[in-house]
């Protein structure tokens, strides 16, 4: 069902402040994530190996987490250091703990083999350290499939009719406009888009001081294995020819979206819209955070009724159409990837490999 061997996003470091213990539950694995008094993010099973009960409703002591049930306290590793009333700790008392890794405000997390866990294959976005660009983390709950939303962001004609008065600005998006490349990747893809001459859809217009004046509109999104999507947004004044780098005039944007699987029918979805051009205004910032999430909610209420469908009638295949190449694709891959993995699992249990308890051998990197 998911891609266990790949870095996925579990919070932004903000919902780890002030000592919080985060219960969040990632790839239908309940997680308890926290900060330690070192600074080091700590990812444990949340679940008590002694009498099963959830670690979130411990106490945090230092980098350690002590189950306020019977007391047994275990360190970031996952091992298990005191047992109040006893002196010796079996070497088998423990909990899993999943590596992390916090960047540029994210925190990630490997939920698969953790000696496969390698920070180099964290997906890069640089525009989320650079001072120059200014946004808003934010974050929220969808009632579906992860690759639901993945489908939804793929295609940029779902703006004109989804988003016709809010994020697209008109329905002539879908019927005069094409894409005009799609890469496929390795592990995602690449597509690029244009709307010439067009009014600047209504999100725009509200942070620009001529909102009447027509638009030349660029979209060009990545979506990356297991699901985060970076769009590059240009509005230029039309005709003053963006399309051959004159970006004289032109406002540009960045999106980071992240999916992560809660459950199969659940996700987690983080993101920020950023922008290079407020400068000290930073009730820009405020207002493209309002008007997307206007925009998303437009999308979640479409995607959760899909949902709903979907569980209805299992059985029910969904039939392509021409704009459904890179989503296609980013499936076909996906679909491989999960294969392969599952089939290196089988080839390891019918060997004989013996796997090391859960979280024991394993410590979580900051």
């Amino acid at each position: 069902m998911f891609l266990k061997n790949c870095w996925y996003v579990a919070a932004w470091d903000h919902e780890l402040i002030d000592g919080r213990l985060l219960a969040r539950t990632l790839l239908e694995q309940r997680v308890l994530l926290y900060k330690g008094d070192s600074g080091q993010v700590v990812a444990l099973a949340d679940r008590c190996c002694h009498r099963g009960v959830p670690l979130h409703l411990g106490r945090r002591e230092g980098d350690c987490i002590r189950c306020m049930y019977h007391g047994l306290k275990f360190d970031a590793t996952g091992k298990c250091v005191q047992i109040p009333g006893q002196e010796m700790v079996p070497a088998r008392l423990g909990v899993r703990s999943y590596p992390v890794v916090v960047r540029d405000h994210l925190v990630w997390i490997w939920m698969g083999d953790a000696a496969l866990a390698d920070p180099d294959q964290i997906l890069d976005y640089p525009f989320l350290r650079d001072p120059q660009w200014k946004g808003i983390p934010d974050y929220l709950h969808y009632k579906a499939n992860y690759l639901l939303i993945v489908d939804n962001l793929s295609d940029f004609a779902h703006l004109a009719f989804v988003h016709t008065h809010t994020l697209g600005g008109s329905e002539e998006y879908a019927y005069t406009t094409k894409p005009v490349s799609m890469e496929r990747l390795e592990r995602g893809f690449r597509v690029e888009r244009w709307h010439m001459n067009a009014p600047p859809p209504p999100f725009h217009r509200k942070v620009i001081a001529d909102p009447q004046r027509n638009v030349d509109r660029r979209n060009i999104g990545h979506m990356h294995i297991p699901g985060v999507f970076f769009l590059e947004s240009l509005f230029a004044p039309a005709g003053a020819g963006a399309e051959k780098g004159n970006l004289e005039g032109a406002r540009e944007y960045r999106n980071c979206q992240f999916m992560t699987p809660e459950t199969r029918s659940t996700t987690h979805f983080f993101w920020n819209y950023l922008n290079n051009f407020e400068g000290d205004d930073h009730n820009i910032s405020r207002s493209l955070q309002q008007s997307l999430i206007e925009g998303f909610m437009e999308d979640k209420h479409i995607i959760e009724a899909q949902q709903t469908l979907h569980d209805e009638d299992p059985d029910f295949q969904m039939l392509a159409v021409a704009a459904d190449a890179p989503l296609s694709h980013f499936r076909w891959t996906l679909d491989k990837l999960i294969r392969q993995e599952r089939e290196r699992e089988v080839a390891a249990s019918g060997a004989g490999v013996r796997k090391p308890m859960p979280g024991l051998a394993n410590a979580a990197g900051a």
